[in-house]
């Protein structure tokens, strides 16, 4: 079989024992400044080496310069891999010698992606290519991001007439589950062709490319019928269903544990995970029980999920317990934490994992900076927010998307605008979501203008706006009182950009229009709404009409959202304020008397304090 001959080139490459080389000649010490450049120096000295000892041993050459070429290959250094390729040209191996072209070639694909194309035109010179030389290709392709082209350089193999080798069908398959279309069922129709279905890492490689392109009904069938699956068949059809069905992968869970399939680390994780999203304590607990069964408890990855399983089901005690419990914590188990507690409703909490986690030698990622950042949001803390922020720049973190969209977030909502615009300008890339936040943020601290500038100076430099950030940009407007401008940004939605306008679009507009005085436009706005209004444009339409005192908008407005919804005890409240402020005293004290008797509550309001130990002061919000 092909993989058998894959097998036995892989052996024969591995350097055989040689005799002892006699001393090298005194040598400068390498240079201490990094790991890379000590082995660039030993990879010199080894060349230095081998060539001194051509004359002697001349079979030797080109088994020393293949081991030299496996340690570059596992160094993925893109100098390592270029020094030799010079050191190869020069007696003329690479000509002659087919395992050191291919040993080169796969040193090349697994250096730094820029240096790929160099492994491509090797592959191009070689005078002979054999199947080991096209699977490396076409895996080096498809590792490095590259589907597409990993699957043309496949097809030119078999024009080439070259008969594909397991290792190349199984590079192909995973090539083509990143790419659309039927390329993975035409791929497996060849393995039944060339008889190799009895494998099972083409039969895991085809069972990924239909789970990764949604065809899980195929893929059971896949599993069923295969004549051999092992431990990542599960796996696969396991990750399957977590994205796509809880019930489907309990059931499969089950089923493991029934017929003793071997569930390991990866199995419990992605059970644990899934479990999370549908909030499934009473399975958690039983997977957990389980999982102390197994020993698997000690994997740091499942010990993350537990963690996360427990968190987001609100078991707060028992998250705790689970992430004390953890013989090993890495940066994802003090972020699980920390989202942890604020999923929970303690945000505080989740701000005070950022000291503890540096004191235990983690460092905090992207996903830490942004989890404290929205603590201190929520808390509405610029003293806490700032440490973060100073956190941030002091480890280098400054440039994330993710981090800084945090931050602009942070601070708007503890009113500091000004604070958020420093950061929005400071980043390099801004994509929509940033845009979207810095408006919000200058909508939210009440400049109005300013954040119609913002979205201007978006659209300026070819920024595509999205619903939220209409959404945000009408809301400004309609602070600002700016009627004309927000009938701009409302036409060009779908003129311009193919947004087509929702619930809280009209609802913006008809606010923005009824402050200005213009009821009468409002309502006919509402009249040639293209779906039923809600409840939401209407108490709009009755807030404007409270404004200006106009009653019998007013009563119209709360005849259709009371027709929608009964127990909003806001629109009873508009109603019954804009009468009064008419002087209907009779009117508004039966309204009152019809919540009563209709058992409408209105909601309390809610005040709550910060204490600030180092001055002994309470802040109020």
């Amino acid at each position: 079989m092909a993989c058998q001959q894959w097998n036995r080139t892989c052996h024969a490459a591995m350097p055989l024992r040689l005799r002892a080389p006699p001393p090298p000649p005194p040598r400068r010490p390498p240079p201490r400044s990094s790991s890379v450049e000590s082995q660039l120096f030993h990879t010199a000295v080894s060349v230095s080496t081998i060539q001194q000892q051509r004359e002697e041993d001349p079979a030797a050459e080109s088994r020393c310069y293949a081991a030299l070429l496996q340690r570059s290959a596992a160094a993925s250094d893109p100098r390592l891999a270029s020094s030799l390729h010079a050191a190869l040209l020069k007696p003329g191996l690479l000509a002659s010698d087919q395992f050191l072209s291919n040993h080169l070639l796969i040193a090349y694909f697994r250096a730094l992606p820029r240096l790929r194309r160099h492994g491509l035109r090797l592959l191009d010179e070689m005078p002979r290519r054999n199947a080991v030389s096209w699977a490396a290709a076409i895996a080096g392709l498809t590792q490095g991001g590259r589907p597409r082209e990993a699957l043309a350089l496949f097809r030119r193999m078999r024009r080439e007439g070259c008969p594909p080798s397991e290792f190349a069908l199984v590079s192909a398959l995973n090539a083509s589950s990143f790419v659309g279309g039927t390329h993975e069922l035409q791929l497996y129709a060849l393995v039944v062709r060339l008889g190799f279905q009895s494998n099972v890492f083409l039969v895991n490689a085809f069972l990924t490319a239909m789970v990764r392109h949604g065809k899980l009904a195929d893929a059971v069938r896949l599993f069923e019928w295969a004549c051999l699956t092992d431990i990542v068949s599960w796996n696969t059809l396991l990750t399957g269903f977590a994205r796509h069905s809880r019930v489907d992968m309990w059931n499969l869970w089950l089923r493991m544990v029934r017929e003793g399939a071997g569930a390991d680390g990866f199995s419990f994780s992605t059970v644990l995970s899934g479990l999370t999203a549908d909030a499934d304590m009473a399975s958690g607990l039983q997977v957990h029980g389980q999982l102390v069964k197994s020993g698997f408890g000690e994997d740091v990855c499942v010990s993350n999920s537990l963690v996360e399983m427990y968190m987001k089901n609100r078991a707060l005690e028992s998250g705790t317990r689970a992430f004390t419990e953890m013989p090993r914590r890495d940066v994802v188990s003090w972020t699980e934490m920390a989202a942890g507690w604020l999923h929970c409703g303690e945000p505080t909490k989740a701000i005070r994992v950022l000291g503890p986690m540096m004191l235990d030698g983690i460092m905090p990622n992207n996903y830490t900076f942004a989890t404290a950042a929205n603590a201190c949001a929520i808390l509405t803390s610029l003293r806490e927010g700032s440490k973060v922020h100073g956190y941030v720049i002091k480890l280098g973190e400054s440039s994330d998307v993710g981090v800084n969209n945090a931050l602009i977030d942070m601070y708007a909502k503890c009113g500091s605008a000004s604070s958020a615009h420093k950061v929005f300008e400071s980043m390099r890339q801004r994509p929509v979501i940033s845009w979207t936040a810095m408006i919000m943020g200058f909508s939210r601290n009440g400049q109005a203008r300013e954040a119609v500038q913002v979205f201007d100076d978006m659209i300026l430099e070819g920024v595509a706006p999205n619903q939220v950030t209409f959404l945000c940009v009408l809301s400004a407007c309609s602070q600002g009182g700016f009627v004309e401008e927000g009938w701009i940004y409302f036409t060009a939605m779908t003129d311009k950009f193919g947004v087509e306008p929702g619930e809280d679009h009209y609802a913006c507009m008809v606010d923005l229009l009824g402050k200005a005085g213009h009821i009468e436009e409002a309502e006919e706005l509402i009249s040639r709404m293209p779906f039923r209004p809600g409840v939401l444009v209407w108490q709009a339409l009755l807030s404007a009409s409270q404004l200006h005192g106009d009653e019998a908008a007013a009563k119209r407005a709360a005849d259709h959202a009371l027709a929608l919804e009964k127990e909003d005890p806001s629109t009873y409240l508009l109603l019954s304020r804009t009468l009064a402020g008419r002087h209907n005293w009779d009117g508004a004290g039966r309204l009152r008397g019809l919540m009563g008797d209709r058992e409408v509550m209105k909601l309390p309001g809610s005040t709550w304090l910060q204490s600030t130990p180092e001055s002994n002061q309470a802040c109020t919000a």
